[in-house]
């Protein structure tokens, strides 16, 4: 069973509004990319789906896309000189089945690091082994206030959570009856939302958004309008939220910038409606020549940006330099709120990432 398609709350594509720094019409390709993505479920993992997904937008493009060992895909989008690469993710959080309880629960090991609170009431999907698909709920052990007077003092954790399968399963065996069992992926329901003030609401938003404007950018490529100052190759990587989507890197590439996302909160000056220039996050500072190059381009394209530092952040750029890759690296990505939960951005972020990168790939 599929997760149900987004819901637009009365969105109506003509109230879009054209946006000064780039064509309207690529933005909102882009939007409808992301949303396509945000559907598709992808925890670290089980990411082929979106992959193939990927590979076909690209290939339908008439470029070559081609798929690497661990399932991330690349594509070149021409250009010649100084190789620079491209590098979003694909793969999302999620969870997977520890064990079956024996009242026909399920107790789960989260994928990717993200506190159990924000999986409280969430629904999901238990991806059976032989092509079988369950809907379920996260909730607390328990979860009746009315008669679990201790939920007002619950902390959410994997102890005092489980998963509640739709089906009549009231013991450990009727569930082992239906195939599910410990291994089992689970994915949790993304609930996209476009409003019609352009906010776009969703789980997974870290990193479908980013994927949705490269795709957006390989688009221009194929239809041969995208002016490229240097060898230009997308990756779309597939375990960045578990550390190692980065190591994936072509040959000769000199350097690497992780289109990801910006993060919104206290002391940083990136919103949902900006994109974020990293100048440093928990692996240590970006490369300073090409912090400064992104800026200059920023200014160039007159995109609304912020320059951030963040104190507890990693990517795919990390993870190539771990893996000994010799290489430039630094991180842009559209605001997202409220990251690893319910994340919102807005489409002058979507706007505005496209912005930079377009003048930034002109260099």
């Amino acid at each position: 069973m599929r997760i149900p398609s987004p819901r637009r709350e009365g969105y109506n594509p003509s109230m879009r509004q054209p946006d000064p720094k780039v064509a309207a019409a690529l933005v909102d390709r882009a939007l409808d990319l992301i949303i396509e993505l945000c559907r598709t479920p992808s925890p670290t993992g089980l990411t082929e789906a979106a992959a193939s997904q990927v590979h076909a937008q690209l290939a339908g493009l008439g470029l070559k896309p081609r798929r690497g060992a661990k399932g991330s895909v690349l594509c070149e989008l021409g250009g010649t000189g100084r190789p620079l690469l491209l590098a979003s993710h694909l793969d999302t959080l999620g969870a997977m089945v520890r064990s079956v309880k024996p009242n026909g629960r399920i107790r789960y090991s989260k994928i990717g690091s993200y506190p159990d609170l924000y999986l409280v009431g969430e629904t999901c999907l238990i991806h059976a082994r032989g092509g079988k698909t369950y809907t379920g709920t996260f909730q607390p052990v328990e979860a009746s206030v009315h008669v679990n007077q201790k939920l007002r003092d619950l902390k959410p954790d994997e102890e005092s959570m489980e998963i509640l399968v739709d089906e009549k399963t009231p013991t450990a065996a009727a569930l082992r009856g239906l195939g599910v069992a410990p291994g089992d992926f689970v994915s949790i329901d993304a609930r996209t939302v476009l409003t019609s003030s352009g906010y776009l609401k969703s789980r997974h938003l870290d990193d479908k958004a980013s994927s949705g404007v490269l795709l957006a950018l390989a688009s221009l490529a194929g239809r041969g309008e995208l002016q490229l100052g240097r060898k230009v190759t997308l990756l779309f990587s597939t375990w960045e939220e578990v550390g190692h989507g980065g190591s994936v890197v072509p040959a000769g590439t000199e350097e690497m910038l992780v289109v990801d996302m910006g993060a919104v909160g206290e002391d940083l000056g990136c919103t949902d409606r900006q994109v974020s220039i990293a100048a440093k996050d928990s692996s240590g500072p970006f490369d300073k020549d090409i912090v400064d190059a992104l800026v200059v381009a920023a200014g160039r394209a007159d995109c609304s940006f912020a320059i951030d530092v963040y104190p507890a952040y990693s990517s795919d750029a990390a993870a190539a330099l771990r893996a000994g890759h010799d290489l430039k690296h630094g991180l842009i990505g559209p605001g997202v709120y409220a990251s690893h939960g319910y994340e919102r951005t807005h489409r002058e972020a979507v706007a505005n990432t496209l912005a930079l990168l377009l003048e930034y790939v002109k260099a």
